[in-house]
């Protein structure tokens, strides 16, 4: 996170430390001229922070401005270092959501989910609202691992002789993806203990059918809780500076796509869009996060319908039927009482009305 950070700091936030905390300054013996030639006044001049750059990387770096020399909170400021982090990982958390969600939308999400009879009164405007109130908190719990990884405690590294090898520049990709997988299933299926669920994870399987925008609309709790493993992983295994970067983005898009209704893949190892559907229509099923390995494992893998694969008959009322009979069963067990509201029932009282 440290090239990340320098990147801000350049563009953005070294300007408006030594704006807003400026440097001290000192009554330094530096004379000015007077109009009669007599040396007659002080100029203040400000302290230099005892402050040196050094690249976060030897591959790509950005050389700072005097901004990053003018504040009284250095760029390796603790402090500074925390609130800088906060901010970056909350405005990029929204960013990159708005981005891939809206795309997806726009460009791939099936509109006709919306007749759907499990869809909810409102459901988007709930489902942002729900993610812009659960952003700012896991950023809290977020950034201590940020700011480790950014201090050199964390045993990511720089250029491939720096790591463990050239093969290990390859092999960190699937090692991570098998870490979290397996982390992420656990955590998850943790989440639907009925001890902890209604509490932290209830609140996410509001949307039985979810749109795009409800991919990060969690309590903050237990999105944090599933992310925990890809903050983890640079403790425990070395990662690349960069392809921590690409991955925490990708990870972030990937979280969009399974949740976007396009049933594209049918695969019976990738845990796509199709298998989180399964899981957010019968809530006992498919935990994994990338694959279905674990769930394969674990006993709690089903395979999708095969209509959702057929245009015609994904969004059929036969098939919508066969789902709405399965899940309202399935909600009394874990649930109890339904206490959605939904879309196509409001509609129906109004027209009675």
């Amino acid at each position: 996170m440290d090239v990340v950070l320098e990147g801000f700091d350049t563009f953005l936030f070294d300007r408006l430390y030594a704006t807003f905390l400026p440097a001290t300054s000192n009554y330094a013996p530096i004379p000015k001229l007077a109009a009669d030639g007599t040396y007659s006044s002080m100029r203040q001049m400000p302290t230099r922070p005892s402050y040196s750059f050094r690249p976060a990387s030897e591959l790509f770096s950005f050389q700072p401005s005097d901004y990053a020399f003018m504040s009284q909170w250095p760029r390796n400021n603790v402090y500074r270092q925390t609130l800088s982090l906060y901010i970056i990982t909350w405005l990029f958390g929204a960013v990159v959501y708005f981005i891939c969600a809206s795309l997806s939308y726009v460009f791939v999400f099936d509109k006709t989910t919306f007749k759907h009879p499990k869809y909810l009164k409102n459901q988007i405007p709930q489902e942002i609202k729900t993610t812009l109130i659960a952003l700012p908190t896991m950023a809290v719990a977020t950034v201590p691992f940020f700011l480790l990884e950014v201090r050199g405690w964390s045993k990511m590294y720089d250029k491939t002789i720096d790591g463990p090898g050239r093969w290990y520049d390859l092999f960190q990709f699937p090692l991570f993806f098998l870490f979290t997988d397996f982390c992420i299933y656990w955590i998850h299926r943790g989440l639907h203990h009925p001890s902890i669920y209604r509490s932290l994870h209830k609140k996410h399987h509001k949307w039985v059918v979810p749109t795009p925008f409800a991919s990060h609309a969690f309590h903050p709790l237990d999105g944090f809780a599933q992310s925990l493993p890809y903050h983890v992983f640079p403790f425990i295994f070395p990662l690349q500076k960069f392809a921590y970067v690409a991955l925490f983005t990708w990870i972030n898009v990937w979280t969009v796509l399974i949740h976007d209704g396009e049933y594209a893949m049918n695969s019976s190892i990738i845990n796509g869009a199709a298998c989180h559907t399964m899981h957010h229509l019968y809530f006992r099923y498919n935990y994994g996060q990338f694959t279905t390995i674990w769930d394969r494992l674990g006993g709690s893998y089903r395979p999708p319908n095969e209509e959702l694969f057929r245009r015609e008959e994904k969004m059929g009322g036969d098939e919508w039927s066969r789902q709405v009979n399965e899940m309202e069963r399935i909600v009394g067990e874990v649930e109890g009482k339904d206490e959605r509201e939904f879309l196509v029932e409001a509609v129906r009282e109004k027209k009675v009305l």
